[in-house]
């Protein structure tokens, strides 16, 4: 994800991470849960976004908002909780998302989590082995209370953010899959649709070839910074997967971008998936 200020882990790191993991990729399998939830009848309908968004650690203020509508982006994501996030969020509040929600803005909840116990560095929340299940039901309850605060309601598509780490590390990897899949069935408990964000060639990687498919979030947001506005010609795994508006492309990072007299280092998605369901 962006790494603006202390934005969980820094600009180095995350390169590094990048650059050590390459471009290799694998075809998952497997279409089992790519919808489990998002076509339960009882549910509200999903809000769908296709276009442009982009993402910054700061939800930036309600008179930038206002200066950037009509431009290149139609939605923008923000961070609206986990105890790994970055960034103090003063603009964030339930006015903000009614106010950008009436400007036309398409919202993107994102949730920074527990991270996996084999990442390097240090984050205030790690995922554990024996607990695994338990800190994903916690967290996953957590975020669909901080975005029900913020006005984002019922059927809403609510994003994991998982950094990169060693997925050949089997231990490691089925404690972060553990994790996701309570963190989803936390969401489904009270019918917020799941998303995961995640690095095309690590974390993104695991949840799309996990053999098991169950309880896996149903919209994958990957990361590859191949400047290229796209969610299909560039899928790095099976092409059944995640269809039908399940895709996110965090395709840039770090654009620093001037509209209307305000400036925003932003990273830049190319979006075809649920959004928050604000109003």
């Amino acid at each position: 994800m962006s790494s603006k200020s202390s934005h969980r882990q820094s600009r180095k790191f995350r390169y590094a991470a990048w650059t050590a993991a390459g471009a290799a990729v694998l075809a998952g399998a497997g279409l089992a849960a790519q919808n489990s939830l998002a076509t339960t009848t009882a549910w509200p309908a999903a809000r769908i976004y296709t276009g442009r968004a982009f993402d910054t650690c700061t939800a930036p203020s309600l008179a930038a908002m206002k200066a950037w509508k009509g431009g290149l982006y139609g939605a923008a994501a923000v961070y609206v909780g986990g105890k790994n996030r970055g960034c103090s969020q003063p603009n964030l509040t339930a006015s903000w998302v009614k106010s950008v929600n009436t400007l036309g803005w398409r919202l993107v909840p994102l949730y920074v989590g527990a991270q996996p116990p084999c990442q390097t560095g240090s984050s205030p929340e790690v995922i554990t082995a024996s607990t695994a299940a338990s800190q994903g039901a916690a967290d996953g309850a957590d975020a669909v209370a901080k975005a029900a605060a913020l006005g984002m309601k019922p059927g809403s598509a609510l994003y994991l953010d998982m950094e990169a780490y060693d997925i050949t590390d089997t231990a490691c990897d089925n404690a972060v899959l553990t994790y996701v899949r309570a963190w989803h069935k936390a969401l489904g408990a009270k019918q917020y649709r799941s998303g995961f964000y995640g690095f095309s060639s690590s974390s993104a990687k695991s949840v799309a070839t996990a053999t098991d498919r169950t309880d896996l979030p149903g919209n994958l947001w990957y990361a590859k910074w191949d400047k290229v506005n796209t969610t299909t010609t560039d899928w790095p795994y099976d092409p059944k997967l995640y269809t039908g508006h399940h895709r996110a492309h965090q395709y840039m990072v770090n654009s620093k971008e001037t509209r209307g007299g305000y400036t925003i280092t932003v990273d830049r998605n190319a979006w075809d998936a649920p959004v928050a369901i604000v109003g």
